[in-house]
């Protein structure tokens, strides 16, 4: 009874605290304006800047009998996963009386570093384009993020969101692009949009009007009050520094694990290590809740244990509560590390034989225990990101049997 009435309480001042544009429907936060459409409802009007330097209004897509509107962003993994139906879901109507319209709804303040651990872009108008241009997508996309006006209007739950209309502008279907997450079109089971299409085109009623639509919930402008608190927190973590010998690098490399590392070797004295640590600990922040670790192997001094520590507390060298737990399960306290060694050549033969000897040193090992990259002197950020996004995906993955 007690812990029934804790949970009460603590959920009721939950609601009492949240921010005062924001309010909970069916466990989510939404903002004043949002309103969810019906079945039947008209479309709102609008009017979207277009990646392409044109702004497009409803109106613009009157000669169509069928209208899609979209919804999705550049960071969620299931609209990458789902990204290839949809272009062919779109080539497949090309010939018919139908246009297709899609709107980013996010705002980029609204997102913690952490959620962009499945994608290369920011949810910015700039990156917007970059994202279908780089895909190849010849629709019309438009960016909604600045004021999120329009995605209120039609109800964005999530990315990706889709409401079909008909001939008259009434919505027909709302919901769900299909029924999966993976990029496999084997794993669909109900194709839900392509079947409201062909309905609508046949004439006939649409077979499930409304579906739950599942993905990345929108992120609104509001939630960058959650994104700042999250902040604070992570800045408050504690960093860990051992002691760590030759053998305990190769087994580091070995790498028995699930996860993807990235092992750096610098000192406090190396000024290139200096200066490429934050890049550094901004990768891990950006994949800290995916199957990530960066592990810093410092060569300074080990009576300079003070000054490592203070140097990688100052940058952020923390383990998120995913990457504690996992680095817990193998026995291991920190991904911080002090090199005790007196000679360097026993941590050279131990990490990667081909290096030559200077710092600051990077090697990314795949969950198998290879060496995929590697790196003498400075990293280039963007080309370790995409190394490391090719690796764990940038979409959800189904189980191995």
């Amino acid at each position: 009874m007690m812990k029934t009435l804790r949970c009460f309480l603590f959920a009721f001042f939950g609601l009492l605290t949240l921010p005062a544009a924001l309010h909970a429907v069916s466990g989510m936060d939404l903002p004043d304006g949002f309103t969810p459409l019906e079945i039947g409802d008209p479309a709102p009007d609008f009017t979207l800047p277009g990646i392409d330097g044109q702004d497009y209004s409803l109106s613009d897509f009157d000669e169509a009998d069928i209208l899609v509107i979209y919804f999705t962003g550049t960071h969620c993994p299931t609209s990458h996963g789902a990204m290839q139906r949809m272009l062919k879901f779109v080539d497949d109507f090309s010939d018919e009386s139908f246009a297709f319209v899609a709107i980013n709804p996010n705002h980029s303040s609204g997102l913690r570093p952490d959620e962009f651990g499945h994608t290369d872009y920011d949810e910015t108008f700039a990156d917007s384009k970059r994202y279908a241009e780089d895909y190849g997508w010849t629709f019309p996309f438009l960016y909604d993020g600045d004021e999120q006006v329009v995605a209120k209007a039609y109800g964005c739950l999530a990315t990706p969101h889709v409401l079909i209309f008909d001939r008259d502008r009434k919505l027909r279907y709302n919901g769900r692009f299909d029924d999966s997450r993976f990029p496999d079109p084997a794993t669909v089971k109900s194709p839900d949009a392509r079947n409201a299409v062909e309905a609508l085109f046949a004439g006939k009623p649409v077979p499930d009007e409304k579906t739950r639509p599942h993905g990345c919930s929108t992120k609104w402008k509001e939630r960058s009050l959650h994104v700042e608190a999250e902040e604070k927190q992570w800045q408050s973590l504690p960093v860990k520094l051992e002691e760590i010998d030759a053998e305990g690098v190769a087994a580091l490399v070995k790498n028995d694990t699930d996860k993807v590392r990235l092992i750096n070797v610098w000192a406090t004295w190396c000024p290139p290590c200096v200066e490429e640590f934050p890049d550094l600990t901004a990768i891990s922040r950006k994949f800290s809740r995916r199957d990530f670790e960066l592990i810093t192997i410092s060569v300074d001094q080990p009576s300079h244990r003070g000054k490592v520590e203070e140097f990688l507390s100052k940058h952020r060298a923390v383990m998120s509560d995913k990457l504690r737990r996992s680095v817990e399960a193998e026995g291991r306290t920190t991904n911080n590390y002090l090199y005790t060694g007196a000679s360097t050549d026993d941590l050279v033969d131990a990490l990667d034989p081909e290096w030559p000897g200077p710092i600051p040193y990077s090697v990314l090992v795949d969950q198998q225990g290879n060496v995929i990259y590697k790196k003498l002197g400075m990293i280039d950020p963007e080309v370790m990101r995409t190394k490391i996004l090719d690796t764990l995906t940038r979409h959800y993955v189904p189980p191995t049997s």
